[in-house]
Parts: C-alpha cells; structure tokens; sequence
C-alpha cells in the first residue's frame, strides 16, 4: 500500500471528494477485516460477525478524516486499526453487560394473571365489594371472617357466638348464597 497515495486520497475526502472515500474504504477494508478475525470471540457476537463490526468502525471512522493528521507513512492504517480495536473492545463490554441468551419455552406458562385476567379479576371483586356492602351486618362479618380473614368454622362459632362448628358453617353457607344472589342480580342489571 502506497502512504502517499492514500495521504493524496485524505486529503480528496478532507476536501469532499466522496469517490476518494469510497477508494479509501476499498484499500484498507480487506487487510483490517483480516487482522481484525478472531478478535472478537464467539460468545460476544449478537447476530453480527467481525466483518460488520470491521466495516461499521471504518465507515464510522472515515466520516470523520477532517480531525485526522496523517504524522507519516502507515498513520492512517494505525488509526483505522486503532478504531477497530476500540470498536472491538465497545462490543465487548456491552456482552458483558447483557445476560447470557436462553431459548425460552413457548408452552411455559406464566404464575402472573393475564391482563384479561386482572380486568376480570378487578371487575369481579369491584362486584364482590358492591354486593357485600347491600348485605346485613351479620351476613358481612360471617364472609368477611370466613372468606378473607381464613377463620375456621371452630373460631367462627367462638368469635360470633354460634353454638357449634356446624352452625357457624350453616349461617356462612347461606351468607354466601345471599351474596351470590346480590352479585348475580347485579349482572343481570
């Protein structure tokens, strides 16, 4: 490679001259991508090789020769290597920043509700809400300290003075059919 043609060439582009930039490209493309082969290691590579890596810094590079001062023969092949090797070492950091890929399983099922699920779900328990405040005062705590509290019927009977076990599961289970009464005619409106 001849550094006082590519020294002319410089300064064609310096001056605008786009097919000399094409012409530079053409001379130090070849001759980068391959020293630049196997720099870059497999695991650090997203889908582009070392080639378009190479020829992205170059591009990148020669669209900015006007702040470039060639200081002898080969100055502008060490700037351009030095470009891609900082190109290089760019990549680098970024896949050690990203998490390592992993094909995901397209039958795996999520434990989160679907949105369609938590607008039902919301709907649902505005309605629940809505209907437990049209119901009597004891048939609200009955529900309240079954269903959201988790009261056994044992602890119901205690805490609401019913005589037995069996009481305190009666009384619940005809709250709850009041409630899914009030809820059901609340639908239907």
């Amino acid at each position: 490679m001849d550094p006082e043609s590519s020294f002319e060439l410089l300064q064609l582009v310096k001056a605008g001259d786009s097919t000399a930039l094409d012409r530079l490209l053409d001379r130090y493309l070849v001759p980068l991508r391959r020293w630049a082969r196997g720099r870059l290691p497999h695991w650090a590579r997203d889908g582009a090789d070392t080639e378009d890596l190479v020829q992205d810094a170059i591009v990148h590079t020669l669209r900015h020769l006007s702040h470039f001062n060639a200081d002898g023969g080969g100055a502008l092949h060490r700037y351009l290597r030095t470009a891609v090797m900082n190109r290089i070492r760019d990549e680098l950091r970024r896949a050690h920043r990203r998490p390592a890929a992993a094909e995901l399983d397209e039958e795996l099922a999520s434990d989160l509700p679907s949105p369609l699920l938590k607008a039902i779900g919301k709907e649902t328990l505005a309605g629940y809400e809505a209907a437990l405040d049209r119901l009597r005062e004891d048939d609200r705590e009955l529900i309240i300290a079954r269903v959201e509290w988790g009261l056994d019927y044992q602890q119901l009977a205690a805490a609401l003075g019913k005589p037995s076990a069996a009481a305190a599961r009666m009384a619940v289970s005809r709250a709850l059919y009041r409630l899914a009464a009030t809820m059901k005619a609340a639908l239907v409106k």
